[in-house]
């Protein structure tokens, strides 16, 4: 499967951008989510990969070839990037059996094929299946109903995953009545030598034209495999549709409707269709979206799986941070068409870059606790919290914060620097939505303040302190006083709601334990992975340790 580069694309309608000179590399057979609220860009930025948004600039690359560049004039329609989309809907013909939805895209195709003798690979087929008589009934034994009679359907359906042969091939070793026969393995072989003389015959025709068969059946000449323009034949169609049934596991429902089928089905239905045509990447747009919260998590499992058996390179669109987190190898966070993270799933939750990936990605939501200090000779932080309460916050690693600001500064005038030199060109136009630091919001118990509305003055003594709510821990000999505001128990977990001087803060305490709102409980918060962010610029200066002295 091919790696996907993404070099400065934009698109913007009028002075409204979508997506913002975006910059990603999607490695070969990952897994990559776009993450994002609702407008951010996910599905804009997913369409022009596709080819079904055209961009306004920049370059897409599929593998090796250029499938779209603004300066060069490419632009590369979506039937020739070999890319399959799943889209929310799933868009499936409600006239239309299963089958005939999965294999409606495979009778369009007509492209430069190999030549296949497709009788040859019939006999070759039959030839692998009658190889053991005594394995073949066996198999036929399992489909056999109370009375011992063959259920015709199920039979076939167990012959194609067995054998991985084609409908009309199961149903021709079906018909050799096999399991009748008083000796299985004799009456096999006696099949058998019939379609070897068969094969061999095919082989000779082919040498007198000077031509030979290789171990896929296609016809070679001179060395050279055979090609021509050409359909897919309806051997090569079954077979296609079978694999993919039988990887999404509808094999038994290749004669039902949509409307027969359940939301689950429809969307395996919709994969498959995806999965027949071999493409080189699978794009999936917010598909789990309309399924339950019990079948959304299954069918999380089955993605994981086919991305496994397939080999396949997955971009898959969603809001729900639950689903990037659990299926991605990578996510790209976006916000307001920039992206603000491209990173591993721990290490977005863990260490975001800035206040919005910390405040998006985390369910319950990180706790986020403004300060107002300067760094110490030692290196720590000391803060005034919660109007005027005391904080030290400690880095795991040294840093200069005055050395931190400073090249903060230079990124921030470089970056405007560039955008005045962008809208020089004519083609650029100034950005209408423009970016803006992530108006967090702080709770409290009488009301909430969206800390970056009111026009604050902020200077490099303004911080921010970022804590994620399972390391707020309940213990007896905690330092800390807090008041229970709201308790949600789950039996595995309770997520509590905790009023520390007015202010409201979350935390996940494990265990089956029950919490009655106004208890008066002592809290710690764990010594590592505690963050500490700028208020002016809202990026990530480091991680550390905190300690709050209740006084």
């Amino acid at each position: 499967m091919p790696e996907i580069k993404l070099t400065n694309v934009t698109k913007h309608w009028g002075r409204f951008y979508g997506v913002d000179h975006l910059n990603l590399d999607i490695a070969d057979n990952s897994f990559i989510t776009i993450l994002g609220p609702s407008g951010c860009g996910k599905t804009t930025t997913l369409r022009m990969i596709a080819g079904l948004e055209t961009p306004t600039s920049g370059q897409i690359k599929i593998g090796d070839q250029i499938v779209y560049d603004s300066e060069q004039g490419i632009n590369i329609p979506p039937n020739k990037r070999k890319v399959g989309f799943l889209f929310q809907n799933y868009a499936l013909w409600p006239n239309m059996t299963v089958y005939q939805n999965i294999s409606f895209g495979l009778k369009n195709v007509k492209e430069e094929k190999p030549v296949i003798d497709v009788n040859a690979k019939v006999c070759n087929d039959m030839i692998r299946a009658l190889e053991n008589g005594n394995k073949l009934n066996e198999v036929m034994a399992d489909v056999r109903d109370s009375h011992g009679k063959v259920d015709k359907d199920r039979a076939l359906i167990k012959l194609i995953n067995v054998y991985t042969i084609s409908m009309p091939t199961a149903k021709s070793l079906l018909g050799l009545g096999i399991h009748e026969s008083d000796d299985p393995e004799h009456t096999a072989q006696e099949q058998k030598k019939k379609y070897e003389e068969q094969l061999e015959a095919a082989r000779k025709a082919h040498e007198t034209k000077g031509e030979e068969l290789n171990d896929a059946f296609e016809v070679v000449k001179d060395g050279q495999v055979l090609k021509e323009v050409r359909r897919l034949s309806k051997e090569e169609i079954d077979l296609a549709v079978r694999r993919v049934s039988r990887v999404v596991k509808i094999g038994m429902f290749m004669d039902r409707y949509p409307a027969e089928l359940s939301g689950g089905q429809q969307q395996r239905v919709a994969i498959a269709r995806t999965l027949a045509p071999e493409p080189q990447v699978l794009f999936m747009d917010e598909p789990l979206s309309n399924l339950d919260a019990k079948l959304r998590l299954e069918m999380r499992y089955e993605l994981q799986r086919l991305h496994l058996e397939t080999g396949s390179t997955f971009v898959y669109v969603t809001h729900d941070q639950m689903e990037a987190m659990t299926l991605s190898t990578k996510i790209c966070l976006m916000n307001n068409g920039v992206l603000q993270q491209y990173a591993t799933p721990l290490e977005l939750y863990n260490e975001p870059k800035n206040l919005f990936c910390a405040d998006f990605v985390g369910n319950p939501s990180i706790n986020l606790i403004e300060g107002k200090g300067t760094q110490q000779a030692d290196g720590s932080f000391n803060l005034q919290i919660f109007n005027g309460k005391h904080a030290k916050f400690m880095p795991s690693n040294p840093i200069d914060v005055q050395k931190w600001f400073a090249k903060r500064d230079e990124e921030s005038e470089n970056q405007r620097s560039a955008e005045e030199e962008l809208l020089k060109n004519s083609k650029n136009v100034e950005k209408e939505n423009k970016d803006e630091v992530f108006e967090y919001h702080i709770q409290r118990v009488d009301e909430e303040d969206y800390a970056l509305k009111e026009k604050v003055v902020l200077t490099n003594e303004d911080f921010v302190i970022a804590i994620r709510p399972e390391k707020i821990k309940v213990a007896p000999d905690g330092k800390i006083d807090a008041f229970v505001n709201g308790s949600m128990p789950t039996g595995m977990e309770s997520t509590l709601k905790l009023n520390i001087h007015g202010y409201l803060l979350t935390s996940v305490v494990f265990g089956s334990f029950a919490y009655v709102i106004g208890d008066r409980i002592h809290i710690s918060i764990d010594d590592d992975g505690i963050l500490l962010y700028d208020r002016r610029s809202g990026k990530l200066i480091c991680s550390g340790t905190v300690n709050i002295t209740d006084n």
